[in-house]
């Protein structure tokens, strides 16, 4: 092979990389904290930001996502596993310009995916990092398998927590969790933590500070400090309206927040010395495919 053909694979190799969409996986340790809401209006702002964004609701069975946007899917990722439904016919328009795929609500099926269906969902998954520059994965609550799974093969997540005290120690149970995980690699995850209802940014910083000196001494990991969501009363209002709070009151507390995160995580300036992204939501269901592959050998 001589040099001018090494250049060109070069070349061919990065624009690959550059088509394969941005993955970021939103989880917490419990219920209630504001987790969806994150993801949606982070997807709502970066969609803003001219970046084609598809929102994955990973919280199997239940339909916290859909009931925010308003949207009723004539299909969910149930009809891709078992009735032959393709990435494309699946994901729904939501409000502006983003795509949706639901998880489906009371399919307890999606709970308990065999190693056959998996390999084909990473195969449709392939067709969807195409389709997006940035896919958001809106994870289940808690230390569930598969929510630990997703995590643990994520390459960039966001916790999101609340200054409550069940909050708190909830979060340290899933990182704790994760850490015990024989896969995970802390190296390779970026997790960066999103204060939610909090009342001023020493609040937030202070949620941060607490949470990571205590993993940092028992669980030897770090994370870092994304922002926070200050309390605002518009978001209660926009949810019973099923609509994103950064479209119903875009000049909120809350809304500029979403969209000083979202900044951040376009810019990403911070967090240089994490490794790169790119390796897109196949990537990540293929890690996850290749270690259950393992453990059942």
């Amino acid at each position: 092979m001589d040099q001018a053909e090494r250049l060109r694979n070069i070349v061919k190799q990065q624009n690959i990389q550059r088509q394969l969409a941005r993955v970021i996986t939103v989880t917490s340790g419990k219920g209630g904290v504001g987790k969806s809401n994150v993801s949606v209006n982070l997807a709502i702002q970066l969609s803003r930001m001219d970046k084609k964004v598809v929102i994955v609701d990973a919280d199997f069975g239940l339909a916290n996502v859909e009931v925010m946007l308003g949207i009723r899917p004539k299909y969910n990722l149930a009809d891709v596993m078992f009735h032959q439904k393709s990435i494309s016919e699946v994901i729904c328009q939501g409000p502006e310009n983003i795509g949706f795929i639901s998880g489906g609500s009371g399919l307890r099926e999606m709970t308990n995916l065999g190693r056959d269906q998996i390999t084909g969902l990473v195969s449709h998954m392939s067709d969807l990092d195409r389709q997006a520059d940035v896919i958001i994965i809106d994870t289940g609550a808690g230390i569930a398998d598969n929510v630990i799974e997703l995590v643990t093969y994520s390459e960039e997540v966001l916790l999101v927590a609340t200054p409550e005290p069940t909050s708190i120690t909830d979060a340290y149970a899933l990182l704790k969790t994760l850490c015990r995980h024989l896969d995970f690699n802390s190296d390779r995850t970026c997790i960066r933590m999103i204060g939610n209802r909090i009342q001023s940014y020493e609040e937030g910083k202070e949620l941060f500070d607490k949470l990571n000196t205590v993993i940092n001494r028992f669980l030897n990991m770090d994370m870092e400090y994304l922002g926070a969501i200050p309390y605002d009363e518009n978001i209660p209002k926009a949810v019973m309206n099923q609509k994103p709070v950064s479209m119903a009151y875009p000049d909120s507390p809350s809304a500029r927040a979403f969209l000083e995160l979202a900044m951040v995580l376009e810019t990403g300036e911070q967090f240089q010395a994490y490794p790169s992204r790119g390796r897109g939501l196949a990537g990540l269901l293929a890690r996850l495919f290749r270690a259950d592959r393992t453990k059942n050998n």
